[in-house]
């Protein structure tokens, strides 16, 4: 089932699998700006990464003296959420343990994602709530694509990414396995405009730690509708595109995929946040259009 918000200057659709928001567009242009989705290059278009973000060293985890078995990012991205509230201008998406997810993942948890529209912006708010007494933990991120080129007339190269700042951040490398090297790189270093081409994600995602700003813009200096994309308290940040596809991810997380000398151990992965019994936690992020 499709589920659609608008507010006359923006329509956001979504569906149930993943609380997966599938369509972003500019009214009454009809422009979309979030990726199609086409499986030729990657079928997804916002995935939720929950209970973890990234990957596992043999795609395993211990917790409690028990192994555990977890694909990438988790397994709320191929789950059906219940859509909980819906009115012109938002929708709510609720997720909570059963016995599929105690079978890979033994707490309990209740997952609520929220999207709302707000003039030209879009809000997009996770909260996880531990309905339990003992202590939860995991891990969350987002991963939303957003096409590129924004206007079918321009190439991609055409367009580039724009910080508020120049930006000094080493990047994390992955191996083949997409575990995280052991030493970063230097990467940007004072950089405040990256220009767009396929061969900057040739060797996987752009991992960083502390990225040292929140807000990116998408825009091209040969058409003048761009996208500003803004985040907060994500301690983790990735920026991604399958090989020479039409499309960009920036993607905030909350957690990291497994070093190459991670030790297994859940408790001790880097990025896992703990949540008492009976506690909430929340984070955002949004992205405004300019059409």
């Amino acid at each position: 089932m499709r589920y659609t918000i608008s507010n006359g200057q923006l329509s956001a659709s979504f569906r149930a699998l993943g609380a997966e928001l599938i369509a972003l567009q500019a009214q009454p242009s009809g422009t979309d700006f979030l990726w199609s989705g086409d499986p030729a290059f990657w079928g997804k278009h916002s995935p939720i990464l929950f209970p973890i973000v990234g990957g596992l060293k043999e795609n395993q985890y211990q917790c409690n003296g028990n192994s555990y078995t977890l694909p990438r990012h988790g397994f709320a991205r191929e789950r059906e959420f219940t859509c909980t509230e819906q009115t012109e201008t938002s929708i709510c998406f609720q997720l909570q343990d059963d016995e599929q997810t105690c079978a890979v993942y033994p707490f309990a948890f209740r997952l609520e994602v929220r999207y709302s529209l707000e003039g030209n912006r879009l809000l997009v708010q996770y909260m996880v709530e531990n309905p339990a007494s003992e202590p939860i933990l995991f891990s969350l991120g987002a991963h939303p694509a957003f096409a590129v080129p924004i206007d079918p007339s321009l190439t991609y190269s055409d367009y580039f990414l724009e910080f508020d700042t120049p930006v000094t951040a080493p990047r994390w490398p992955l191996n083949e396995a997409g575990l995280i090297q052991p030493e970063p790189h230097p990467f940007w270093d004072g950089t405040k405009r990256v220009p767009l081409s396929h061969e900057l994600f040739y060797s996987d995602a752009l991992v960083f730690k502390q990225f040292p700003d929140n807000t990116i813009r998408i825009r091209s200096d040969k058409h003048p509708a761009y996208l500003e994309f803004q985040w907060r308290d994500f301690p983790y940040f990735g920026i991604w595109a399958a090989k020479n596809a039409p499309f960009v991810c920036l993607e905030p997380w909350c957690g990291i995929a497994d070093s190459v000398d991670s030790s297994q151990q859940l408790h001790a992965k880097e990025g896992m946040h703990a949540l008492e019994g009976g506690m909430h936690w929340q984070r955002e992020w949004s992205v405004r259009i300019f059409a």
